[in-house]
Parts: structure tokens; C-alpha cells; sequence
């Protein structure tokens, strides 16, 4: 046990010691990360078709060239993020002047997913340089080649009480980690489940959380929605890495008049996208793991398959699938499906669509396909979410300016571009006054001030 905390003392003391808060360092430790990434580029696209088949595309979009914009967006930008924020002072404080300073939190602790194991792990990585910190990693060991790959990559370019990569078992490294040290911040993504046991770790030590987490993503699709748009972007999302995508669309509302041409329509955009055959296609990918297949196989059986179902447990292959006539209370409707099992469902009026969607309330993710403005608002002003996208799917995520993140079984707190630099930062309040100007009114005694202090204190 000693052996494992000796480690993140000395980066409490490196930490301390202010060398990660100038400019010029998180600058520079940025540009290392961008370049590192860069050099390690071929062996992360081999590392995660090994993991999870996906292709070099696939692995530049949504893992490598994602988390370098986020290093892009940061160097351009890290230099103002840092600076004091003047604000206003009020008139009870006159003539002083109030800034907002941004000061590093300390020594944090990251902890990643399997289904975006570079950009999940490395995304977050890149705001707790840009703020100042210290950071340890622990890559999620289900993905094994991107793991083995990112260890190395932060191995040779940062030091160890700088930046730190810790494999191992997850349910033993985690708790070792956080309950034999106080992290000034914990950054999980991942499930549900386990969000909830970080946080109870965190509570001991009054730990700050940041939880990415998950939940039923629904899909609204209204009458006048155009079917062949929304189709072709509910499939490349929902189908992207086999399905396993925190804000793929978990299922689809689509109303009643719509439902066959919609469906019709989708079953054209899969085939289009994957061909006839998913199991050999270069764009498909597979499942993470046996424990993950079997658990989609168990939701297969919840509902009639209208498209899809084919299997391979060798391959872990499951084929991009169509459920319809799913009880509401089946299990593939309560919990989030994460995998390439789409069920879609028809409404009649809004209150009836609603009704469904508040059945597994605060998702991390809500669409809408509409051509109609006033619909477009009531689904925005009457749906909690954490983010969400008008005629489109997912892609919110991908603009930084954007905070990214859930709300209450979905998550706690945001990230990405400025968002990101700001978690893990402390805003630091700080009121500078003058000597100059020192009225007496602010001093004993008190007795008859009162109608003075009413005017003043507003």
C-alpha cells in the first residue's frame, strides 16, 4: 500500500513546489502532448482496431485528430484562460476594484472508459494541463491495446510526479487510489454504476466529482421531420463503434404517421453505410467484450427484430438491429443499451411521447428532427438534458465552445474547451481596496446607520 501512494506524495510535492503554473510550462507540456500523439499515431489506429475494430477514419474523427483540436483549441486560447477576470464591484465596496483569479486545483485524478479510450481519457487530460495540474491517469483495462499504447506515449514525454499512468483492475486500482490519498478533483467517465461508487469515495475526503456519465438518449422524429436526413443521421451515429457511444441515440420516438417510411428509411441508410454483410464491412466496428455481448443479446430478445440480429461471439459481432414492439417496461427500455440495438417506437401526440421519455428522466442526450420552429422549442423547454442537437445527432459534442455533459443519473459537471480548463481550476475571489478612502460610516458605532446602509446595500 505504501509503495502505491509514494507516488502521487512526490507529485503532491512537485505540484507544490509551483513548477506546473506558468504559462510557458503548460504550454510547453501541451505542444509535447500534441507532438507525442502525433509520433504515436500509426500504433494508436492499430491499438484500437484491436480493441475495437475501428477504422483509421474513424480513429482520426472521433479519438486522434478529436483530442488534437482539443490541444489546438487550448494552446490558442490557455493564455487568456489563465488571466484575472476583472468584474464588477458594487457600490458597498466602492472604490474597490474585484477579479476572479484562476488557480490550479492540484493533484487530480482522471479515469477513463473503454469505448473512446484515447479521446475519453486524454480530452479531459488536456484541460488539467491547461489549468496547471498534476494528473493521474488510469486508462480503462478492457481496452488493452490503447491502453498499453497511451502508457507508453505519457511515459516518455512527461515525469512521473508530473504525470502519471496507472493500469490495472479498475474495482482494486480506483479505491486504492482514492481512499489512501486526497485528489483535489476525480474525473470519471463510464458507467453509472460505478459513477455513483466514485462518488461515494469522493464524499469522504469532500472531493470535488466530475461525472460523465450515461443514460437513454432519446430520439425524437415528428411528422414533419425529412425521414431520409433523419435516418441517415440517426444510423451513423447510433451505429458508430458498434453502437457504443454514451450519446448514441437509445431510442427513437417517431410519430405514428412517419413510422414506416422512417423505417424504411433507415434500414436504407444502414445497408448504404455498412453494406449487406456489417461483419466484414472496413466501416463496422465490434463489441468490446464477451460480458457486453451477452448482455445485448439478452435486449435482442426483448422486442421483435424488424432488421438486423445476425451474431458472432468469435468475431463479437452483433449486427446493426431494428427492435419494435417493445414493452415499456422491458428491461432494454430502462437501462442504456450501448451497442448497436436501436428500438424504435411510435407516438401519437406529444404528451404521449413525453410520458415515455420521463419514464428515464434527465438522459445525457436528447434529439429532435423537425421542420417546425414551435415544436423544435416545446421539445428544448420541455425536456431536462444535458445537451442535445436540433435536425442532428451526437455532433454537439464536437464543438468545444459547447459544454459537455449530464445531469442528474446522467452526470455531474462539464468539460470541453474553455469548459474543461474551468473544472479543474478554482476561481478564486479577490477584492483589492484602496487606503485612500476609508469612511468612518463602516465603523462602530452603528446606532442610527441603519437608513444609510438600506440606500447602500441594494
Amino acid at each position: 500500500m505504501e509503495s502505491s501512494i509514494q507516488p502521487l506524495q512526490k507529485m503532491r510535492r512537485y505540484f507544490e513546489s509551483g513548477a506546473t503554473q506558468p504559462y510557458a510550462f503548460r504550454k510547453q507540456m501541451l505542444e509535447a502532448l500534441r507532438n507525442a500523439i502525433t509520433q504515436y499515431e500509426d500504433e494508436l489506429m492499430q491499438a484500437l482496431y484491436a480493441d475495437l475494430k475501428k477504422n483509421k477514419e474513424e480513429s482520426w474523427v472521433t479519438e486522434i485528430g478529436f483530442v488534437q483540436a482539443e490541444i489546438r483549441h487550448a494552446l490558442k486560447h490557455v493564455h487568456r484562460w489563465m488571466k484575472p477576470q476583472k468584474v464588477a464591484t458594487n457600490l458597498l465596496n466602492f472604490p474597490g476594484k474585484s477579479f476572479v483569479y484562476k488557480e490550479p486545483l492540484g493533484v487530480v485524478l482522471i479515469i477513463g472508459p473503454w469505448n473512446y479510450p484515447l479521446q475519453l481519457l486524454f480530452a479531459p487530460l488536456v484541460g488539467a494541463i491547461a489549468a496547471g495540474n498534476c494528473v493521474v491517469l488510469k486508462p480503462s483495462e478492457f481496452a488493452t491495446a490503447t491502453a498499453a499504447v497511451m502508457k507508453r506515449l505519457i511515459k516518455q514525454i512527461f515525469a512521473p510526479e508530473y504525470i502519471l499512468c496507472v493500469e490495472g483492475e479498475g474495482a482494486q486500482v480506483v479505491p486504492d487510489l482514492m481512499n489512501n490519498f486526497r485528489f483535489d478533483h476525480v474525473f470519471y467517465t463510464g458507467s453509472t454504476a460505478v459513477g455513483k461508487a466514485v462518488y461515494e469515495m469522493a464524499a469522504k475526503q469532500l472531493v470535488p466529482v466530475t461525472l460523465e456519465l450515461g443514460g437513454k438518449s432519446p430520439c425524437v422524429v415528428e411528422s414533419d421531420a425529412d425521414l431520409k436526413v433523419a435516418a441517415r443521421r440517426i444510423a451513423l451515429t447510433k451505429f458508430s463503434n458498434a453502437g457504443q457511444m454514451c450519446v448514441a441515440p437509445d431510442y427513437v420516438l417517431v410519430h405514428r404517421s412517419a413510422k414506416d417510411v422512417f423505417v424504411r428509411e433507415l434500414i436504407s441508410a444502414i445497408k448504404r453505410f455498412f453494406s449487406e454483410e456489417p461483419s466484414s464491412n472496413y466501416n463496422y466496428g465490434k463489441i468490446i467484450n464477451e460480458r457486453a455481448f451477452n448482455r445485448l443479446i439478452k435486449y435482442m430478445e426483448q422486442g421483435r427484430v424488424i432488421y438486423g440480429g445476425k451474431t458472432d461471439m468469435s468475431l463479437h459481432y452483433i449486427e446493426p438491429t431494428l427492435l419494435d414492439d417493445v414493452p415499456l417496461d422491458a428491461t432494454v427500455m430502462g437501462e442504456e443499451i450501448f451497442g448497436p440495438v436501436l428500438t424504435v417506437l411510435s407516438f401519437e401526440n406529444f404528451d404521449e411521447a413525453k410520458s415515455i421519455i420521463n419514464r428515464n428522466s434527465n438522459p445525457l442526450a436528447f434529439y429532435v428532427f423537425t421542420s417546425n420552429k414551435e415544436k423544435e422549442e416545446r421539445w428544448l423547454r420541455e425536456v431536462p438534458f444535458g445537451g442535445g442537437c436540433v435536425n442532428n445527432a451526437s455532433w454537439h459534442l464536437t464543438n468545444f465552445n459547447l459544454p459537455f455533459g449530464g445531469r442528474g443519473a446522467s452526470g455531474i459537471g462539464a468539460y470541453h474547451g474553455e469548459y474543461s480548463f474551468a473544472v479543474f481550476s478554482h476561481q478564486k475571489a479577490v477584492m483589492k481596496t484602496p487606503t485612500w478612502f476609508d469612511p468612518a460610516v463602516k465603523y462602530p458605532p452603528f446606532e442610527g446607520k441603519l437608513k444609510l446602509f438600506k440606500k447602500i446595500i441594494r
